[in-house]
């Protein structure tokens, strides 16, 4: 589970460069963001609660 959620944070970070690089700052950021929280290294909304 953690190697796909890492998975999909990369392609979310990587497609809000893109998108930040193709003048969408708004989007690109919103991207960029789900990929940190989406991610299972450091903050994640998917991390339980103890």
């Amino acid at each position: 589970m953690g190697f796909l959620l890492w998975i999909l944070a990369v392609i979310l970070v990587i497609a809000g460069i893109v998108t930040l690089f193709k003048g969408g700052i708004i989007l690109g950021i919103v991207l960029i963001i789900l990929g940190f929280a989406v991610g299972p290294g450091g903050w994640s909304i998917f991390k339980r609660r103890s």
